[in-house]
């Protein structure tokens, strides 16, 4: 699961939106991942749930961004936040 939403940040890079969706993947196949690996352990799931929020924070900022990336150039593709066309 994360390996497939590398692939498909590294291919398909021409909005943002399915950049923050592969990013997304990652978050929760990691959370699946270790959630699989601690329950069969005696280990404190404390981990995964600070993982979890963090994925939550990273999806909140990657909306926020997309938001304020439209508002200001009408559309989320990758090539208009280009530093060299201010």
């Amino acid at each position: 699961m994360i390996f497939s939403a590398m692939i498909s940040l590294t291919l398909q890079r021409k909005h943002l939106l399915n950049a923050l969706l592969s990013l997304e993947v990652m978050v929760l196949g990691l959370y699946t991942m270790m959630v699989a690996t601690f329950l069969g352990e005696d280990i404190n799931l404390f981990l995964t749930f600070i993982i979890l929020t963090f994925g939550a924070c990273e999806a909140s900022v990657g909306l926020a961004l997309l938001v304020a990336l439209i508002r200001n150039h009408g559309n989320d593709f990758v090539s208009s936040m280009s530093i060299h066309k201010c």
